[in-house]
């Protein structure tokens, strides 16, 4: 199951788009939120440990304030 959030204005800061999927651990079968639940996996029957890993997408950098000149 992949999960998607949109990057969003918190007050000052970003919170940056990020992405998360959780997958099984023993097959890398892409599980969705019934499956989750579970206690083994629907694919290869093995006990469920779920793998999951998070994707962080950069965000533009501020312009720099203040006096550049030499």
């Amino acid at each position: 199951m992949k999960i998607v959030k949109e990057a969003r204005q918190i007050g000052p800061t970003i919170d940056p788009k990020h992405e998360i999927e959780q997958v099984c651990n023993n097959c890398g079968y892409d599980l969705d939120a019934a499956e989750l639940s579970a206690a083994t996996c629907s694919d290869c029957g093995q006990p469920l440990y779920v793998k999951q890993s998070t994707t962080i997408y950069a965000t533009s950098v501020p312009i720099a304030k203040g006096d550049t000149a030499l």
